[in-house]
């Protein structure tokens, strides 16, 4: 790969997930303030002492916004590696048994996909106890379904190749079938869709925190601080669209190189196809 290749917007992108990952990984080394830690009066406004001035209890909002992008960004990633675990596995195992287990677990899908996710999401999590695992399982298996649907359809295709036909008359078994033979084969679009669900995790996670069923507080993170400060809007306080950008700006990041990744795959495959 050349690096002079590579377009600028894949180099925002990846500048972008890159500072995000940075915040969240030495949070508590480089916040000005502890991320309960009251400094000031409510809503001071940006510069001076705090860079982006106070939130509605008078907490640094910068060391806020970083300690919440360590919260964010590894609850959202746990969910999706969660999911993808999930949804990988049931949709190659549906793909290669076929038959009944393929109707079962594809009706059982199609089920779950249509109960609105959102709805599903609030009514779980009001009923069961605030936990994070709890939190992380819930999107992790409503995400799955989707998952699932991109996995069976790649896989379908991949299982009725020669490959993968003469590895069922060597006599290998299923797993062998699932792991050695359709997985590396369709990594390149499970990729792609990884970073989608992941973009589409943060947003789901800061909208349950919105609305009080996501992250609790007193822990940080962007969704919770956007419903934190969201009155101050009316009194022209902008502490509510300071992490609401943070959120728009990580998913635009992650689009931007997943579209890299997939332009360049495309291109990859065109030219050996001329060749």
């Amino acid at each position: 790969m050349r690096w002079r290749s590579i377009p600028v917007s894949a180099w925002i992108g990846m500048a972008g997930l890159a500072l995000a990952l940075f915040c969240a990984v030495f949070a508590p080394w480089i916040a000005p303030y502890g991320e309960r830690q009251v400094v000031g009066d409510i809503w001071m406004p940006m510069g001076g002492e705090f860079l982006l001035g106070t939130d509605n209890l008078g907490r640094d909002l910068l060391s806020r916004l970083i300690y919440g992008a360590q919260t964010t960004i590894f609850v959202a990633l746990a969910a999706t590696v969660l999911s993808f675990s999930l949804g990988v596995l049931l949709s190659f195992t549906a793909a290669v048994v076929r038959g009944w287990t393929d109707q079962i677990l594809s009706r059982f899908n199609d089920l779950m996909m249509a109960i609105p996710t959102l709805i599903f999401a609030l009514v779980v999590l009001a009923v069961l106890p605030q936990r994070l695992w709890i939190l992380v399982l819930v999107m992790a298996v409503l995400d799955s379904t989707r998952v699932f649907r991109l996995g069976r359809a790649v896989a379908v295709d991949i299982a009725v190749m020669d490959f993968v036909e003469a590895a069922r008359l060597r006599g290998e078994g299923h797993a062998w079938i699932i792991f050695r033979e359709i997985l590396p084969n369709a990594l390149t679009p499970l990729l792609a869709e990884f970073g989608l669900r992941f973009a589409f995790a943060v947003l789901f996670l800061s909208t349950l925190s919105f609305l009080g069923l996501g992250i609790q507080p007193p822990e940080a993170d962007w969704g919770g601080m956007v419903k934190d400060n969201k009155d101050g809007i009316i009194f022209g306080v902008p502490a509510a669209l300071v992490p609401g950008a943070a959120i728009a700006v990580l998913a635009i990041c992650v689009n931007l190189v997943v579209d890299w990744l997939l332009n360049r795959t495309s291109s990859l495959k065109g030219a050996r196809g001329d060749g």
